[in-house]
């Protein structure tokens, strides 16, 4: 573990370069390294890569990603104003010919108050559109439920300010873009894609290219979602989470009358729950979450007895997680690497550690949560999702991100030793077809070919070392877009083949 100053800096992204199945991972301290298997052995090594010399990001650096030409994308946040304030950097990697990359600024934001407590989510959760030409950006909220937060007195009556609780859009050619903390200037700019986000720390493309992001939720009893993103759309924070209205907004909330909140949390002890008068109007037309279906992750707490109850075994929805999972690592199935039942599916891993038979822990109730679970989602129409959770997988560490390569998804851990696991799936048994490689050439350190491709259809690069190989691993995938694509990777010194075939 690094660390900097004597604080650990503890791991928090993986991401795969798309062009060649690269695995890289970053820390909060801006430290991005690349991973290098080691064959035969089940081990792996990683190395440094970048740190905050090679990009300026050396804190708060809570969200990485790369882009279809294999750019990598990296936000950091930093305090400013003894703290009362922090601002956002989004700074881009782009590859130079020899192999080295070039950082510059994409964008940043001014300085925003913070509510100095636990809820500070700051900027984070990164994605870069399937044709890369815009990165979408998540920025938590400042409050837990949209209470007045004054950091300490320094912002009297603050609740939520302009750059929280929304997504963005930038486009990834841009350069030295702010982010203004004025609500008319920030809708002018034209950045906004969607607000009344709490904390949607992952997001991620469907195989049909719709987005979707988890929501962290608040310290009460209320699911936690998943959302279908779409722009212009307002998602309920914090008037509505989970599908179900946030009471402080109404002027008889007693918070000593409510089943909803668990006395163990920060938000209830600091009294963050109360008569709340001026809790400002809701907006109309809000937007509800995806709906669980269950029979997995679908506990909640009712609201009139207090007890703890199942949704699917009681024919009910919930939308969608069970409460205080903190559901983040949302990857899919793009490529339709896996064997049904999991084929074009997506994954995701639930980070708060919970009790499977009752309400033991300050945390997930009925549900053991710190898991990876299958989503099976059905769209609605143009109205919403549905989506049936299976657990699949438990007993991590803090899982905070995950990567998919192939039919193997890749779990990062936050807590104990930080581990990096690998799961493998049954893969794909759809009949291949060859592909024509044209144009292989070594340009500095990488090596890199190129092959046609008809849009939507799915394709497979794979790579042995074997003069006479019995068995391929799966390099990369791809979803073709009816253009010349080119994949690339380092030289390593070691000799290897690679085919490509269409599914």
């Amino acid at each position: 573990m690094n660390t900097k100053d004597g604080v650990p800096a503890y791991s928090v992204r993986v991401a795969k370069d798309p062009r060649n199945g690269q695995l890289y991972y970053s820390k909060m301290n801006g430290f991005i390294y690349r991973l290098n298997s080691l064959p035969n052995n089940g081990t792996a090594s990683s190395a440094i890569i970048y740190n905050s010399t090679d990009h300026g990001i050396s804190e708060g650096a809570q969200g990485m990603t790369i882009g279809p030409d294999g750019t990598i994308y990296l936000v950091g946040n930093t305090p400013t104003g003894d703290g009362h304030r922090t601002a956002a950097r989004i700074m881009k990697g782009v590859l130079n010919a020899n192999g080295t990359r070039a950082w510059s600024l994409l964008g940043k934001t001014d300085a925003y108050p913070r509510s100095k407590t636990a809820f500070d989510h700051v900027f984070n959760g990164l994605v870069v559109s399937p044709d890369g030409d815009h990165l979408y950006v998540n920025s938590g909220s400042r409050t837990d439920h949209g209470e007045v937060q004054s950091g300490g007195g320094a912002f009297p009556d603050t609740r939520e300010v302009p750059l929280t609780a929304k997504i963005f859009r930038l486009p990834t050619s841009g350069s030295n873009l702010v982010l203004p903390n004025d609500a008319t200037a920030l809708q002018n700019s034209g950045y906004v894609y969607c607000e009344g986000v709490r904390n949607a720390f992952d997001l991620a493309f469907a195989p049909n290219g719709d987005l979707f992001g988890t929501e962290n939720g608040p310290d009460r009893d209320m699911s936690e979602e998943l959302n279908w993103l779409r722009p212009g759309l307002h998602y309920g924070f914090p008037w509505r989470m989970g599908g179900t209205d946030n009471p402080q907004q109404f002027r008889n909330y007693d918070p000593n009358q409510d089943r909803l909140l668990d006395r163990r949390f920060l938000a209830y002890q600091a009294g963050y729950y109360h008569n709340d008068p001026t809790f400002p109007p809701a907006p109309a037309n809000l937007t509800e979450p995806v709906i669980n279906v269950g029979p997995d992750a679908d506990s909640y707490r009712d609201a009139v007895d207090g007890s703890i109850k199942d949704a699917s075994e009681r024919g009910e929805k919930v939308g969608t997680f069970t409460a205080h999972r903190s559901p983040l690592g949302l990857v899919f199935d793009n490529a339709g690497a896996m064997a049904p039942p999991f084929q074009r599916h997506a994954f995701m891993l639930s980070w708060t550690a919970g009790d499977a038979n009752g309400a033991g822990v300050p945390g997930p109730f009925k549900d053991a949560s710190e898991d990876l679970v299958n989503l099976e989602l059905t769209r609605l129409g143009d109205t919403n999702y549905q989506v049936r959770v299976t657990r699949l997988a438990g007993g991590f560490l803090g899982p905070i991100d995950a990567e998919i390569i192939g039919n193997r998804i890749y779990v990062l851990e936050y807590g104990g030793n930080q581990g990096l696991w690998e799961i493998t799936f049954p893969p794909s048994s759809a009949p291949l077809a060859a592909v024509e490689i044209t144009s292989p050439a070594i340009q500095g350190n990488t090596f890199s070919f190129a092959f046609a491709t008809e849009a939507g259809q799915h394709y497979e690069v794979q790579v042995t070392e074997s003069l006479n190989p019995i068995a391929w691993n799966t390099f990369t995938n791809f979803t073709g877009t009816g253009a010349v694509l080119s994949v690339g990777g380092e030289v390593t010194g070691r000799q290897r083949f690679y085919r490509v075939s269409a599914k």
